[in-house]
């Protein structure tokens, strides 16, 4: 009686063990189908008003540099251009967008921070840009660095690092002017409500591009101190997604579609932009 009892004892030992191995291997399994790596299909974060960069057009496709680079990556990880669907992302909405799985990646002159690497995590990056100025020709005499900032007018953008950079870690009091992107930010300096716009030098670019187009004098004043490493933003802890992002981009340096689309989007606004692979931060 004693061995049928212990004999059964260590089937339901067994038993267990097993559901338990069952329900272990499934949770792994459906770790690794919630990365981005492998999927055929994705919807990627972009910017909606940042000329050169993201820009939603009238018919309602994206247009721009990081539109582009994040058709390649896409196509380079196996996913067709139909199924690929872009929505836009702000400055104020990309963590979470990327957290509640609205987004599975974002493409979107996102720089990588240390506290945005807290919410998600990054690939790349794919482009360092750096931060500088962008004023009317008529004022660039007064304004050619960041100290001249003070007392000025500075757009600032709901989630964007670009305003407290200027005004609490360089300690500049410029005075800000509130725009809901880049684009506000655009027509509130070619309208003379604002005396410069201080952000990425991609995003400069654009918009002194797209000014130039409208018949807007503006000018970047070439005095850049910060770097931004634009990452790739993804769901927090997906490796094996962040891996394959990192050898798209890396190809896409080695065989040149990199230094192009940086030349067909850049260099008409007189940027020279870096054509070398970028240094990864690492996927963790």
């Amino acid at each position: 009686m004693v061995e049928v009892r212990a004999r059964r004892l260590a089937a339901a030992v067994l038993a267990a063990a097993a559901v338990l191995g069952a329900g272990t291997a499934c949770g792994i399994a459906d770790a690794g189908e919630d990365s981005v790596a492998g999927k055929d299909a994705l919807v990627i974060g972009v910017n909606g008003d940042q000329p050169g960069l993201g820009e939603r057009r009238g018919d309602g496709s994206f247009t721009g540099f990081d539109i582009d680079v994040a058709k390649e990556i896409a196509r380079r990880m196996g996913v067709p251009a139909a199924g690929v669907t872009f929505r836009r992302v702000t400055s104020a909405t990309r963590e979470k967008m990327l957290q509640d799985g609205d987004v599975d990646l974002v493409v979107a002159s996102y720089s990588i921070t240390p506290e945005r690497k807290v919410k998600v995590s990054f690939a790349g990056p794919y482009y360092v840009a750096h931060q500088d100025i962008l004023v009317r020709r008529s004022e660039a005499r007064s304004i050619r660095n960041i100290d001249d900032l003070k007392g000025r007018r500075l757009c600032r953008v709901p989630g964007s690092v670009s305003f407290p950079r200027v005004h609490d870690e360089q300690g500049v009091a410029a005075l800000p002017v509130e725009a809901g992107g880049y684009a506000d930010c655009l027509t509130e300096l070619t309208g003379g409500r604002l005396d410069a716009v201080s952000t990425d030098d991609l995003i400069l670019a654009g918009l002194a591009a797209k000014a130039s187009g409208g018949g807007g004098g503006l000018t970047l004043v070439n005095a850049p101190f910060t770097d931004e490493p634009y990452g790739v933003g993804i769901r927090k802890g997906d490796v094996d997604g962040c891996e394959a992002v990192n050898k798209a981009i890396t190809r896409m340096y080695q065989d040149g579609t990199a230094p192009r689309l940086l030349d067909k989007w850049f260099r008409p606004a007189g940027l020279k932009a870096t054509t070398t692979v970028p240094q990864f931060e690492g996927c963790v």
